[in-house]
Formats: structure tokens, sequence, C-alpha cells
């Protein structure tokens, strides 16, 4: 008797234990069940207010945009400014092979340096991709300076789209090689342009800017360029902003460098020759390599709101029809932006709207520019 009870135990235990696991493998798919329901509402509860959300982007975007603003999609990435139709008409005729018109328009700016240098670059550009109607101008006129010129900034164009836009680390060493050889041949056609030249002109030795930060040269090899630039143009205003780059720490120089260069440069100006703007890209591109800056505090560091009150001043002492303007415009917007100043943003993005191929937007996809803009357009605009 006590066997069979002992078994009859043994037996009720067992059936215990599967009736156990079966209750607990029954419980835990309901769990499961359960989880997976619960996860399947979250994932349409994000869905839903990823949607409202989106739906409310778009609605303030449209808002925006009916305020006369240009949407994200129509913003021209490559110019700073509506294209001249003089521009426009140059390129379509030297696209179709006839030199002669790139070499009026080139010429047309008569010695007006910072038009030329304007004028170089979509030129060169051209002759980057097809070189065809410029090998026809060298052999027209082979002591034509401005068709050295052209060439030799064409030269440091196809050297640089070589090397491409990638950091050092991310550039193969067969890039490098090439990128150097093409660089000297276009140092020797920058020597060319500048035998050539007008002794007045400054443009050829702005085409070896370029040239330097790739090729490296001492800070005494550039001061010694720098000479030939300013001695010829004291004021030129991209000449300055290519300076920017080779005293900037990402080239030849350090933040501290490119920020005394920018300074002394700025000191020496009249109000109205805008370059205020350098302190400001010098700012900017410390912002941009130091990763411990952030915008929202580095700009409105005393320094830096000195910098903008300043250039405040020269813009509007400088002659409303000077085309310039519009390069420390592109800065302002951005920096006031940062500094909480959206009337005074707006203001200045109304003036830029539309054409963002301008430091600082260019480091960055358009929507950093629309997100910037937009958001200081609704700060000032009621019920936005």
């Amino acid at each position: 008797m006590i066997g069979l009870y002992i078994l009859g135990a043994m037996l009720l235990f067992g059936a215990f234990k599967l009736l156990r696991g079966v209750y607990y493998i029954r419980k835990a798919k309901r769990l499961e069940a359960e989880v997976t329901a619960i996860e399947a509402r979250t994932e349409a509860l994000n869905a839903e207010t990823a949607g409202i959300k989106a739906e409310r982007k778009a609605q303030q975007a449209a808002a925006v945009v009916a305020l006369g603003f240009v949407p994200e999609a129509e913003l021209d990435t490559d110019n700073a400014r509506p294209v001249s139709p003089e521009r426009t008409a140059a390129v379509a005729a030297v696209k179709a092979g006839d030199w002669e018109a790139g070499a009026a328009y080139l010429d047309a700016a008569g010695q007006d340096w910072e038009e030329r240098w304007q004028r170089l670059r979509p030129l060169s550009e051209l002759a980057a991709e097809d070189d065809a109607w410029l090998l026809a101008w060298r052999r027209a006129r082979p002591s034509d300076p401005s068709a050295a010129l052209v060439n030799a900034e064409t030269g440091v164009l196809v050297a640089w789209n070589v090397r491409g836009s990638a950091r050092a680390s991310h550039t193969t060493q067969e890039q490098f090689r090439i990128f150097r050889e093409l660089l000297l041949k276009a140092q020797e056609q920058a020597r060319e342009a500048q035998r050539l030249a007008d002794p007045a002109d400054p443009v050829p030795y702005m085409v070896e800017q370029s040239i330097s930060q790739g090729l490296g040269y001492s800070h005494e090899e550039y001061r010694q360029l720098w000479s030939q630039i300013v001695k010829r143009d004291p004021k030129n205003l991209s000449a300055h902003t290519s300076a920017m780059q080779y005293w900037s720490r990402k080239w030849r120089g350090s933040h501290e460098l490119a920020l005394a260069f920018a300074h002394e440069c700025a000191a020496k100006a009249e109000p109205g020759e805008l370059l205020s703007l350098l302190p400001l890209v010098a700012y900017v591109e410390q912002e941009l390599h130091e990763s411990d800056l952030k915008p929202e505090t580095f700009f409105k560091e005393p320094e830096v709101l000195a910098a903008v009150e300043s250039a405040l001043t020269d813009l509007a002492a400088a002659d409303p029809d000077d085309w310039r303007s519009i390069r420390l415009r592109h800065m302002l917007a951005w920096f006031l932006f940062w500094q909480d100043r959206d009337a005074e943003a707006v203001e200045q993005f109304r003036h830029i709207d539309g054409y963002i191929g301008a430091m600082p937007w260019y480091y960055w996809s358009p929507s950093r520019y629309v997100y910037a803009r937009d958001w200081a357009v609704r700060e000032v605009t009621p019920g936005l």
C-alpha cells in the first residue's frame, strides 16, 4: 500500500508539474502576444505622431513660402546671388564654341578686379569640362593675358577636381600624387598669366592662392604672394577671403593666425569696404573645427557679438549697389539667427533668399538654411 501511495503521489506530482508547465507556456504565449500588440500599437502611434509632425512641418514651410520665401527644392545652391544676363549669354555662347564671346565677357570687367575674378570662374569651369574653345582662343591669341588667365584657373580647377572635397584620410595616395602634379603645372600656368597680365592686375596672383593651399606654401612664401596681390588691390574682398582659408587651421595656419589676420585687415578698412566679413569667416571656421564649441553659445561670446555689430555698421555704410555686400548678408543671417536677433536675421534672409551658394551655407545641405530661415520667420510672424 505504501508503494502504491508513493507511486500515486509521484504521478500526481508529475501531472502537477506538467500542468504547471503548460500553464506557464500558455501564459508566456499570452504575454508574448500582448507585447507584440503593444509594440504594434506603439509603432502605429509613432507613425501617427511622425505623420502629424511632418504635416505640421509642411504647413509651416508652406506658410513661410506664402510670405514670399523660396521653397527648399527651388534654392540655387551654386550661386550667392542672381546670375546676370551677361553671364548667362556668355556661358551659352562659349558652350556653343564661341571663344570670342568668352574673351569679351572677361575683358568687359576692365580694371574692376573683383568683377574680373568673378567672371573668370564660370569660364574656367566650362574649360575644365571641355577646353576645345579655350585651346582655339589660345591658338588665335597666344599672348592674350585673358586666355592665359583662364588657362591657369582651369588648371587649378582640374587639380582640385581630382583631389575631391573629402578629408585627407579618405583621399588615396594616387589622388594626392596626381593632384600635386596638376597643381605644379597650374603653378607654371599662373606664372605665365602673371607675366602677360596688366601690371596692375592682381587676378593672376589670386589664382595662385588656391595653389598655395594645395602645395603647402610656407608662411613666408605666402606672404610674398600676398604682397603681390595687395599692392595691386589692397581691399579685394575675394582675395582676402581666400587668404582666410590659407591661414585657417584646416590648411596652413591656425585659428589664432586666421583671426589675427582677419582683425588686422578689418581694422585697416574704411566703413563700407566690407572687410568686416573676415572675422565672421574666422569664427565660422573655428566653430566648425572645434567640437567643444556650440554655435548657440560661441556666437554669443562678447567678441563675436562685437564683430557682428561692426559688420552691420560696415554693411550700412556700403554702396547699396555693391554686389559684394550679399556675401556679408549671408554670414550675418547665420550669426543673427544664433544670437536670437530674429527680426534682423529675417531682414538679411529677405535679401539673400533663393541663392545659397555662399558661406556658410555651402558647408551643409539646403535644409540647414531653411531651418534657420524658417525659424527666424516664425519667431517674428504672429500666428505662424
